[in-house]
């Protein structure tokens, strides 16, 4: 595994009885943006403490470069972290802070000029260059604190929940200076967050922890479209899941009887066969809703259920609908683009039909029955 840029190998990590990391392979690429995405406790921080040199594990191996740093201290390794909190002295200027790791290195004079201007460039804070931490805002300090991180070149940078401090408009901005900033240096991010939509928006590859463990590694847009259990569907964005046998396969689709429900039409993705258990997701965006039957002009032969409009959220961007449609709450999205001239409108405790396409649900799990 050590032909990898940077490898976790079996690592496992305990605190008493629990089970932080539990026996977690992964390999990530040099220059590569990589998330590790989950719920508070979940692992992901303990995992990047572990590559830090914070904490040991108990079992396993990491390698950098295909050496072995798992037992080297923090200060041999050439692993940089940017904490929530920024961590930035107080007392000095932000010159001063940047330009910290360099003096404790004893690079010289010029050299420390030259790398703290161009950092100072590279985030357009060098008329900031001699005031205060205290004289910044949340996402100048942010900045400085990655510009302090990046300023000797590290092998790796480690971002922890870095934005969690921000508010949602400053947040947004930072992702694009955060993708920015990777693009320039073309070092290796490895960030952890529990914000979908950061992980999301900014990574080459996403790993989603549950409970110490990597349910899903993939690009996002496959973590999104194709997950691969019930916890990375529900994590991930919003969707509607339907439990049910399938009981009957035709070519490329199958029929899948849930309890309670009409039998739903489904592309057969995992090749089941009859009589097996299989829980489906349809996210809210596949899901069309209208006041009238839709036609079979429209795509609308199969998949079509009457239901109730049951609550209704504007949200700017779309309106989400929750409806009853044999007893079961399906939630839909309605996207807005012309002010008063979209789709006709559905108000609460009106008769309407959802329906979606056979190729929209994915099957995220399968039980024996």
């Amino acid at each position: 595994m050590t032909n990898e840029f940077l490898v976790f190998d079996h690592v496992t990590k305990r605190f008493g009885a629990l089970t932080a990391v539990n026996d977690v392979s992964l390999a990530i690429s040099k220059g590569e943006f990589f998330s590790l995405l989950g719920p508070s406790g979940c692992g992901k921080t303990t995992l990047l403490r572990m590559l830090g040199g914070f904490e040991r594990p108990d079992s396993g191996r990491i390698y950098l470069e295909g050496r072995d740093i798992t037992d080297l201290p923090p200060n041999q390794r050439r692993i940089h972290t940017v904490f929530q909190n920024y961590a930035l002295f107080p007392t000095m200027t932000i010159w001063d802070n940047i330009a910290f790791s360099l003096r404790l290195a004893k690079s010289s004079k010029a050299e420390v000029e030259e790398k703290v201007d161009a950092m100072l460039e590279m985030i357009q804070m060098s008329e900031h260059a001699w005031k205060y931490p205290g004289q910044l805002s949340g996402g100048q300090k942010q900045r400085v604190a990655i510009a302090r991180a990046l300023v000797d070149r590290p092998q790796v940078l480690l971002l922890d929940e870095p934005l969690a401090a921000l508010d949602l408009k400053l947040r947004q901005h930072m992702l694009l200076e955060l993708d920015t900033i990777h693009d320039q240096v073309g070092i290796t991010f490895l960030y952890v967050t529990h914000d979908q939509g950061e992980a999301m928006s900014l990574s080459d590859r996403i790993a989603v922890i549950n409970r110490g463990c990597i349910e899903q590694l993939d690009v996002p847009a496959k973590i999104y479209e194709a997950p691969a259990s019930r916890f990375v569907a529900s994590f991930i964005g919003d969707t509607n899941f339907i439990s049910g046998e399938i009981v009957s396969v035709e070519g490329d689709y199958c029929t899948i009887q849930p309890d309670g429900f009409p039998a739903i039409r489904a592309f057969n993705d995992k090749n089941l066969k009859v009589g097996q258990m299989v829980d489906l997701s349809i996210r809210p965006e596949k899901i069309r809703v209208t006041t009238n039957p839709p036609s079979p002009e429209q795509g609308a032969s199969i998949n079509v259920f009457p239901a109730v409009v049951k609550d209704i959220v504007y949200q700017g961007v779309y309106t989400k609908f929750w409806l009853m449609a044999s007893g079961r709450q399906i939630a839909t999205i309605q996207p807005h683009s012309r002010f008063l001239l979209d789709q006709e409108t559905l108000t609460w405790n009106e008769h309407a039909f959802v329906w979606w396409h056979p190729d929209d649900g994915y099957m995220v799990e399968v039980e024996s029955k």
